[in-house]
C-alpha cells in the first residue's frame, strides 16, 4: 500500500487495518488508488464516467470480505466517490468502509462518499462503516456519506454507523427500500465535541410483506456541539418498523430528535423511541466510590454507553 505513517495511522482508526487485508480490497489516499485486490468471487472495477468503484459479489459467496477505507492527508483536498455494490443471492459477505481525514492545514478537507446497494435475494451483508477526524489545522474535517439501499426478498443487512472523534461536520443520509420478508437493522454510535455538527436522516420504506427494520442511534453531544437524528419509517405493507434515539447531553451540547411513522396499510406496526438527559449523579457517585475521580467516572459512562 502507498501509504505514509499518517495515512496508515488514519487506516488502523477506521478500518482497524495495520496491514494488507485479506481478501477484496480498495484503499483510496488522497483521491488516489493507494491499493486494489478483487478474488475470485469478488470483482472491484474503477468507475470510468466518476470517481468511484464498482463491487460485484458472485451469488453464493460466503465467509469473504470487501475492504474499502479511504484517508485523506492533505488539507484543501474535497472529493466526492459514487461506490456501487452488488450483492449476488445467497451471498454472506462482511463490507467495511469508513474515511479518516488528517488536517494540519488552514483549509477545509472533504470526503463525500455515496455508497448504493443492491442486496440479491437471500443475501446477508454486514456494513461498518467508521469515521474518524485528527490534525491541528485550522481547517474543518467535514464529511458527507449517502447510503442508498435496495433489499430483495428474504435479505439481511446489518449496518454499524461509527463516528466517536475529530470530524468537525457530517451530514449522514442513509435510504433503504425492503422488499417481502427482508431485514434492515442499523446501529449508529455518534460523539460530538467542541463546536462540531453532525446530522443524520435515515428514511426506511417497508414494501414487502413480514420485511423488518430496527434503527437505532446512541450518541453523546459535549462543549458546544449540535446532533440532529432524523427517523422515518414508511410501512408499505403487513411490516414492523422501529426507531430509538438515546443520547446524553452534556456542557452546552444541543439535540434534536426527529421521529417519523407513516403507515399505509393496516398490518403495519411501526414504534419510535426517544430519551435526551444528562448523565444520572448517582452512576457518577456509585464509580467515585470505587476510586475513579469525577471527569474518569464520566469517561467509563460514556464509553459504556457508545460501546
Amino acid at each position: 500500500m502507498m501509504l505514509d505513517e499518517i495515512g496508515k495511522r488514519l487506516l488502523s482508526e477506521v478500518a482497524d487495518l495495520h496491514e494488507i487485508p485479506e481478501g477484496a480490497y480498495n484503499i483510496r489516499s488522497n483521491s488516489e488508488a493507494a491499493g486494489r485486490r478483487s478474488t475470485e468471487n469478488i470483482e472491484i472495477t474503477p468507475k470510468t464516467d466518476v470517481s468511484g468503484i464498482e463491487v460485484r459479489i458472485k451469488p453464493g459467496t460466503k465467509r469473504e470480505s470487501v475492504h474499502i477505507p479511504v484517508v485523506l492527508t492533505k488539507t484543501g483536498l474535497r472529493e466526492v466517490v459514487y461506490n456501487d455494490f452488488y450483492i449476488g443471492e445467497d451471498a454472506d459477505v462482511v463490507i467495511v468502509a469508513g474515511c479518516g481525514i488528517d488536517n494540519c492545514g488552514p483549509e477545509d478537507s472533504e470526503h463525500d462518499g455515496i455508497h448504493r446497494f443492491f442486496v440479491g435475494r437471500g443475501a446477508r451483508v454486514k456494513y461498518v462503516e467508521k469515521h474518524y477526524g485528527s490534525g491541528s489545522g485550522k481547517g474543518k474535517r467535514i464529511l458527507n456519506p449517502g447510503t442508498e439501499v435496495y433489499q430483495e426478498e428474504n435479505s439481511t443487512v446489518e449496518m454499524e454507523m461509527v463516528q466517536i472523534k475529530g470530524v468537525d461536520d457530517t451530514v449522514r443520509t442513509t435510504t433503504a427500500k425492503l422488499a417481502a420478508g427482508a431485514k434492515l437493522t442499523v446501529r449508529e454510535r455518534l460523539m460530538t465535541h467542541g463546536s462540531q455538527r453532525a446530522v443524520s436522516t435515515y428514511v426506511v420504506t417497508l414494501d414487502g410483506a413480514d420485511s423488518v427494520a430496527d434503527v437505532v442511534s446512541r450518541s453523546v453531544a459535549r462543549d458546544d456541539s449540535y446532533q440532529k437524528f432524523e427517523a422515518k419509517i414508511v410501512g408499505n405493507a403487513e411490516c414492523r418498523g422501529h426507531t430509538e434515539c438515546d443520547s446524553i447531553i452534556m456542557d452546552r451540547g444541543r439535540i434534536l430528535a426527529v421521529p417519523g411513522l407513516e403507515a399505509n396499510d393496516t398490518g403495519a406496526a411501526l414504534v419510535h423511541e426517544a430519551a435526551i438527559g444528562k448523565i444520572a449523579g448517582d452512576q457518577i457517585v456509585k464509580l467515585m466510590t470505587l476510586g475513579l475521580d469525577e471527569s474518569e467516572a464520566e469517561e467509563q459512562i460514556i464509553n459504556g454507553f457508545l460501546r
